[in-house]
């Protein structure tokens, strides 16, 4: 018996417009950095693709620079950024506490390796930053601030963060946002937020893995971790991935069927309530994206309950990561203030544009006896 997926959040099916695409482009022949025919034809459809997703979000495709990934893309601008501003005597960073791995641990080599200073800007119950705490930084610390780095939505509780206030607040400081998960899910406009970095990743769309993408202002430069053929403005070296690419265009393209995936998520968090009354949904209060649901289910484990639900054909996700063996609670719950017990006995659902009523209907029929079951376990 198949799974119901409903992790959609860590990535999504391949849509038959990518998948069409990637096809076609495997099948022809030629580097697009080469000046003969073959290359400038691969050429054409790469910055073809370019320019289709420019208009997505708003920005000039001169501005768009692929990379391998949104994790690549993150780390080229916070490192970028970065090191700009200490060649200006400029060494804080200013990350929320809420950010991705992508950010949180570049942001942690730096301090450790560059002489980076780390502020985290802390996030209220419902996961929105502090702005007020922000503004206070960027009062009495504006001349040491090199960038700031902010997530447009949380990928573990689809939370979206006030970019337009950061952007407003730091006036000249770098701005970089991780769009990863807010891309087609809600409006995304690079001009109208105004920053100066911007992070998307095609599989979270229904790309290819393995394609990423930085929105990065026209003619700002910044160091390159990758040298070699100088490609990307010099700032990501490296034979473009012309397939990637085109599929990335083509999903990109496609309309994502935001007020459809929102029922769904409001439809399965109305059930979850009534069979299981204690539990709840975090961050609901604030504006969230439409496809993420992050619930805890009080005296449970999370990982007893993926495995459980595994067992049921149904698979969701932990808002925990294991290390080496060592189970870790979700810095991005504790940070909202649950404890330790809490931010493990909690599962993140995420519903994509594959997703259908009958998947949360399988879901609710084996959930209720999985968390029952979940319970009596943690409970011997």
């Amino acid at each position: 018996m198949p799974s119901i997926y409903v992790d959609h959040a860590a990535t999504t099916p391949l849509s038959p417009a990518a998948l069409k695409a990637i096809t076609a482009q495997l099948q022809e022949l030629g580097n697009p950095s080469s000046l003969h025919t073959h290359g400038r034809a691969t050429r054409k459809a790469l910055e073809d693709a370019r320019e289709a997703i420019a208009l997505q979000v708003s920005c000039l495709p001169s501005e768009v620079i692929f990379t391998a990934s949104g994790t690549e893309a993150n780390n080229i601008a916070l490192k970028g950024l970065w090191w700009n501003g200490k060649a200006h005597g400029k060494k804080v960073v200013v990350i929320s506490a809420v950010e991705h791995h992508a950010i949180l641990d570049p942001a942690h080599w730096l301090e450790t390796h560059e002489g980076a200073e780390v502020i985290q800007v802390p996030v209220d119950v419902h996961g929105v930053i502090d702005l007020d705490f922000l503004k206070d930084v960027i009062m009495k610390r504006a001349d040491e601030i090199a960038v700031i780095s902010i997530m447009h939505s949380n990928n573990e509780t689809g939370v979206i963060q006030p970019i337009q206030e950061v952007v407003a607040m730091a006036g000249k400081i770098p701005v970089h946002t991780d769009a990863v998960q807010s891309f087609k899910k809600v409006p995304l406009s690079y001009k109208d937020l105004g920053v100066t970095a911007l992070t998307l990743s095609a599989h979270k769309v229904g790309g290819p893995l393995g394609i990423g993408a930085l929105i990065l202002r026209r003619a700002y430069e910044i160091p390159a971790l990758l040298h070699g053929g100088g490609q990307e403005r010099e700032i990501r070296s490296g034979t473009l991935n012309a397939p990637s690419i085109v599929a990335f265009s083509a999903a990109a393209t496609e309309k994502y069927p935001s007020a459809e995936v929102q029922n769904l998520r409001d439809n399965f968090i109305k059930a979850v309530h009534q069979a299981i009354p204690d539990a709840y949904v975090n961050g609901e209060a604030s504006q969230r994206l439409p496809g993420i649901v992050n619930v805890t289910f009080p005296g449970t484990q999370s990982d007893t309950l993926l495995l459980l639900l595994d067992n049921a054909h149904v698979s969701a996700s932990t808002g925990s990561a294991c290390s080496a063996g060592v189970h870790e609670a979700s810095h991005v719950l504790l940070a909202m203030g649950h404890t330790e017990a809490t931010a493990q006995s909690s599962l993140r659902f995420s519903f994509g544009a594959a997703s259908t009523q009958a998947d949360v209907d399988f879901v609710m029929s084996v959930l209720p006896d999985v968390i029952s079951t979940g319970r009596a376990a943690h409970l011997k």
